[in-house]
């Protein structure tokens, strides 16, 4: 994937975001501190955001900056990010790998607040 190809796919995956999210491009635009006509720029592919606007852009879209640059996904009503080539067992293996981050990261509060 090339520069360009980059910018299309953040575009393309910026808007439909916007659009499921029922967000006009003045919306977003004001949730992320950007002119409407930049945002179009973005959407279209022919501009890329410098880092502190994909900060933005992906708190005012509720997900992860890197979730943008993903190339063909589509977002399930639970608002699980699931790229399409992934299989019912991949699902599930990412899905156990997030489970565990996250008890993982409870057991070592836990033993935080019991230790010191």
């Amino acid at each position: 994937m090339d520069g360009r190809d980059i910018k299309v796919t953040f575009g393309k995956n910026a808007k439909m975001l916007r659009e499921r999210r029922g967000l006009s491009q003045s919306d977003l635009a004001e949730r992320a501190q950007i002119s409407i006509s930049f945002l179009s720029n973005i959407e279209r592919g022919l501009k890329f955001p410098q880092p502190d606007v994909l900060a933005k852009l992906s708190t005012a879209l509720g997900i992860g900056v890197h979730e943008l640059f993903l190339e063909n996904f589509v977002i399930a009503e639970s608002k699980v990010l699931l790229r399409q080539s992934d299989s019912q067992e991949k699902l599930s293996d990412l899905m156990y790998e997030d489970v565990m981050k996250d008890v993982g990261l409870a057991v070592a509060d836990v033993f935080k607040r019991y230790l010191y």
